[in-house]
């Protein structure tokens, strides 16, 4: 008997609320929002049928940012995680919640419009003045090297 298993959520839908994004005490991101799906079918009588359900995403770190900065209620993304059961208990009641802890979210919805309607990441800001300066410095090396037998392999 295998001891494997497998816990993989495939979701696509719609936002029903903006991002909430909030921090632990050890300054961990945790960004929370919900997602509708709905289904359609035919009944016994022919009558067309339709069924939405809500589902509780939560992203974490990285991605709970990326989720806050670009996601707008009605917009529609696909995401990828595992479902999560968690339980507490809150003066004296028990509360049970289902989750989709997400690994990965792709927007399905049409790109912004212009420059201005596209949140600015402040990392992807320094990673790109960081890969300016590297490509500064190589410039720099390509100069000094004046032919191929000079080149360092």
């Amino acid at each position: 008997m295998s001891s494997r298993s497998l816990n993989k959520a495939l979701l696509i839908g719609n936002l029903t609320r903006d991002p909430e994004l909030r921090y632990t005490p050890k300054g961990n991101a945790v960004c929370s929002f919900s997602i509708a799906t709905n289904s359609s079918w035919k009944d016994s009588e022919g009558n067309s049928q339709e069924i939405a359900e809500f589902h509780n995403i939560v992203a974490w770190n990285k991605l709970a940012e990326i989720c806050s900065q670009l996601l707008k209620t009605g917009m529609k993304v696909y995401i990828e995680g595992e479902i999560r059961n968690r339980k507490w208990e809150k003066e004296g009641v028990n509360y049970n919640k289902t989750e989709i802890r997400a690994d990965n979210m792709v927007i399905l919805s049409p790109l912004a419009k212009s420059e201005s309607d596209i949140p600015s990441l402040d990392e992807d800001k320094d990673l790109n003045k960081n890969k300016k300066t590297k490509v500064d410095k190589n410039e720099d090396v390509i100069d000094e090297i004046d032919s191929i037998d000079d080149l360092p392999f």
